[in-house]
C-alpha cells in the first residue's frame, strides 16, 4: 500500500479521557441534589456553562474546574459551602494526574502503522496538559510529530496540511469526535476514519457529515490494520 500520513486524535482515541470526567460530572450532580435541581437540568447548566468558558478559558481539567465551580455556585445559592468548593478543586488536581489508559489494540496497532506510514498525534487542549498526557502515555515514539492546538476546526487542519506538506488524498484523520475528528477534516479535503467512543463528550456530538475525502467508520482502533 502507498505510504499515507495519518493524522491521529489523542483523548479517547488512543487513551480513556471522557469516562474520567463523566465520573466526576456523576459525583458532581450527586452533590447538588440537595439543593433541589433535577440531575437533567444541573447537567444542562454545567454543558451551557462549559461552552461559555471553552471560548473564553478553552479546554482541559482547569477550565472543567472552573465550569463545575461557577455551576455549583450558581445552583447551590446561599447553600454554597467553601468545602465543597475546595474538594471541587482537589478532584481536579485528581483528573490531572491521572494517568493514561490506552485502549485495547492501541500499541500494537502503531507499531504497525509506524513502520508502514506517517504518524502525526494530532490533539486539542490546554497545551501543556496535553504535552504531559502524551509523555505519560510513552506512545510519542510513534510519531513523526505531535500537534496540540487550541481548536480542531477547518482552519487548523488546512494549516496543518500546508505545515506538513500532507498530500490530501493521500491523508487521513482518524478519530472518535465527528464535531473534531471528521466533519472538518473532510471539510478540508482529507480522508477520515471514525471510530466511535461510547463516552464521546456530548460536547463533541455532531451528525457525520460527507466531504471531499472517503469516509471509514471502524469499531475499534486495532481495525486500522486491516484498512493500511
Amino acid at each position: 500500500m502507498p505510504r499515507e500520513t495519518i493524522l491521529i486524535d489523542a483523548d479517547d482515541t488512543l487513551w480513556e479521557n471522557n469516562v474520567f470526567f463523566e465520573r466526576t460530572i456523576e459525583e458532581f450532580l450527586t452533590l447538588l441534589e440537595p439543593s433541589g435541581y433535577p440531575r437533567e437540568y444541573a447537567r444542562h447548566i454545567l454543558n451551557e456553562t462549559e461552552r461559555r468558558n471553552i471560548r473564553q478559558h478553552g479546554y482541559g481539567v482547569r477550565s472543567f474546574g472552573r465550569s463545575l465551580e461557577e455551576t455549583y455556585m450558581k445552583l447551590a445559592g446561599h447553600l454554597a459551602e467553601r468545602a465543597t468548593v475546595e474538594a471541587i478543586h482537589h478532584r481536579m488536581d485528581e483528573l490531572e494526574r491521572t494517568p493514561p489508559s490506552i485502549l485495547d489494540g492501541v500499541i500494537e496497532t502503531l507499531d504497525y502503522l509506524a513502520e508502514r506510514h506517517r504518524l502525526i498525534l494530532f490533539t486539542k487542549g490546554e497545551p501543556a496538559e496535553q504535552a504531559a498526557k502524551v509523555e505519560r502515555s510513552g506512545l510519542q515514539i510513534h510519531f513523526e510529530a505531535i500537534e496540540i492546538v487550541a481548536e480542531k476546526d477547518v482552519r487548523t487542519y488546512r494549516t496543518l496540511v500546508n505545515r506538513h506538506h500532507v498530500v490530501k488524498s493521500r491523508g487521513w484523520m482518524v478519530g472518535n469526535s465527528p464535531r473534531s475528528d471528521i466533519n472538518p477534516a473532510l471539510e478540508a479535503g482529507l480522508n477520515a476514519v471514525f471510530i466511535p467512543h461510547p463516552a464521546t463528550w456530548a460536547l463533541e456530538h455532531e451528525e457525520v457529515r460527507t466531504g471531499a475525502g472517503r469516509l471509514l467508520i471502524l469499531s475499534s482502533f486495532r481495525d486500522l490494520r486491516e484498512h493500511f
